[in-house]
């Protein structure tokens, strides 16, 4: 008869095979993801050897080279805070002072909400992450609510507010033939809402069109937002680098505020302080009073704990150098108006160099829209050849990243794309 040991033995033996077994088919079910259509353009891009090859899908910012760039007022913010700084957590509300200059660009310098402590705000990773915290806290304190989403917009929008299951609706914004705002049924859209809908819109610059509703437009949607008591959130991840002014690019804010109008608001110093890769933005909710602003802030903070439980500091720190320091603020502005002169230069470029090839199209629109990104009203036929037979890489809706454009291949991308609209 076999020992009991061997038995016990025979026993764990067959268990671990079961057990191997079962661990084998843990992830059975797991499909891969699909690729981000943005990145991928940029991976095709790469691969490809022709030295004619363009890439205009690219959503960060270009010199004229085609070459990344790091702002001179960063280099000296960086120079500054080198060797000073320890490697502490920060809050989880994040760096105050960073909050505080972030709230006097989007607000004002002296705004009467800031003065009065009603802005509840924390430091956020990025533009991405102010929207991801803002969904969570509109899903943990507006359970039955939705949230509307122009059509388009950027894609990582819907999965943000589907992450965080929130029902989506969406409303009226581009107007294909005209290339321009479709005003008119987004306003229907705004009024066929249920009262006390939240509304998602681009404060500047819109991504992907690079169509703006007017001042006059904006009023009206104000207004109308006012009647229906709508909650507008604002993702503005373009402030100064739309115009090259951000007093201006925040226009839209400043008139929901005049209106009285309680706000959310999403900012991120990726684009026009080329913090691409440090993740630095800022979630701000304009509250009731100071009473209720520490309230809604102290559940930001827990809804962060245990997301990512506290923000980077060294990009924190960049921004708040910049800005709280007169010397590289000037310095700063003179910057991004520099970079936002670049891309609307290359917007008249690439119009003017379409026309002289005598297209029968209009390119109006080219110049009309503002911002990092051009809807170009091209269809995915279209910009299937641009890659295949051009070289010429974006993504399938159309849209021309206006940074990845210099006076080296303007010529060349207007003569594809005559080519292929012909």
């Amino acid at each position: 008869m076999a020992s009991r040991t061997a038995i016990c033995r025979g026993l764990l033996r067959r268990n671990s095979i079961t057990g191997a077994r079962s661990m084998s088919s843990w992830w059975t079910s797991v499909e891969p993801a699909p690729k981000d259509p943005i990145l991928g353009v940029t991976e095709a891009f790469l691969a490809d050897p022709s030295p004619d090859k363009v890439n205009v899908g690219v959503g960060a910012y270009r010199d004229d080279n085609g070459k990344p760039v790091v702002l001179e007022c960063v280099r000296e913010a960086e120079r500054r805070i080198a060797g000073k700084m320890n490697m502490e957590y920060l809050p989880m509300g994040g760096s105050v002072k960073m909050v505080e200059e972030s709230l006097k660009l989007a607000y004002g310098e002296n705004s009467d909400l800031i003065k009065e402590k009603r802005i509840a705000a924390v430091q956020a990773l990025s533009g991405t992450g102010a929207c991801r915290l803002f969904a969570d806290f509109q899903k943990r304190f507006r359970p039955d609510s939705q949230i509307y989403i122009p059509v388009p917009t950027w894609a990582n929008h819907h999965n943000i507010w589907r992450d965080a299951h929130v029902p989506q609706r969406t409303f009226h914004y581009y107007h294909p033939e005209s290339r321009g705002l479709d005003f008119a049924s987004l306003m229907d859209d705004v009024k066929n809402a249920p009262n006390g809908s939240f509304f998602l819109l681009h404060a500047c610059a819109h991504n992907p069109t690079g169509v703006d509703p007017s001042e006059e437009q904006w009023r009206e949607i104000s207004y109308q937002f006012k009647i229906k008591g709508h909650f507008p959130f604002f993702d503005m991840a373009y402030q100064g680098f739309a115009s090259g002014d951000p007093e201006r690019d925040a226009k839209a804010i400043r008139i929901f505020l005049e209106d009285g109008h309680a706000i959310g608001c999403a900012q991120s110093f990726a684009k026009n302080m080329g913090l691409y890769g440090q993740r630095v933005g800022c979630l701000s909710i304009v509250c009731e009073d100071e009473k209720q602003s520490v309230a809604v802030k102290s559940q930001l903070q827990q809804l962060a704990r245990p997301m990512y439980s506290n923000p980077p500091v060294h990009g924190a720190l960049i921004v708040t150098t910049v800005l709280g320091d007169p010397e590289l603020k000037n310095l700063w502005l003179k910057e991004v108006k520099g970079m936002a002169d670049r891309i609307i230069g290359m917007r008249y470029a690439l119009r003017e160099n379409l026309e002289k090839l005598g297209s029968s199209l209009s390119w109006e629109h080219i110049t009309n829209q503002i911002g990092m990104f051009c809807y170009g009203g091209l269809t995915p036929e279209q910009v299937d050849r641009l890659t295949n037979e051009f070289h010429i890489y974006m993504t399938r809706n159309g849209r021309i990243s206006m940074a990845g454009v210099t006076t080296g291949n303007v010529a060349y991308l207007a003569n594809a794309i005559h080519e292929v609209t012909k």
